[in-house]
């Protein structure tokens, strides 16, 4: 399996995200949308996108392990943020700088919206990985 992660000099500079990622071989693992909720359907962090921003990377780990994949394998991952302001950006960069690999972040997009499906939640994130088989 190879991965390569691209950033062309014409494109606006990255923090924390390459503009393109190629792979070639490997397993590809789609996970769907993950938010801040336990094993028993409670909200982790209710009115605070920081603590559900780390439960919702801890539940996509929890995922990618499930699948025989770990962050390193990420190569795309795209979050939805209710109500996104720019003072928002700061949490999210600082709880993903501990999950996702800084040396090869993977290709990212992040969308403001006005809801989620349930009220409490302030954050969903969801990710593709490739992985060896």
């Amino acid at each position: 399996m190879q991965k390569q992660f691209f950033n062309p000099p014409e494109l606006n500079p990255t923090n924390g995200f390459t503009h393109v990622v190629t792979s070639t071989g490997g397993k590809t693992i789609h996970i769907s949308g993950q938010v801040s909720v336990n094993d028993k359907a409670e909200v982790i962090g209710k009115g605070d996108l920081r603590a559900q921003t780390e439960h919702t990377f801890e539940n996509l780990k929890t995922a990618l392990a499930a699948a025989g994949a770990t962050f390193k394998d990420v190569v795309k991952i795209t979050y939805f943020v209710v109500g996104l302001k720019p003072e928002h950006v700061s949490h999210i960069r600082e709880v993903r700088r501990k999950y996702l690999d800084p040396d090869h972040p993977p290709a990212s997009t992040l969308v403001g919206v006005a809801a989620l499906v349930v009220p409490d939640w302030l954050i969903e994130i969801e990710l593709v990985a490739v992985a060896a088989v």
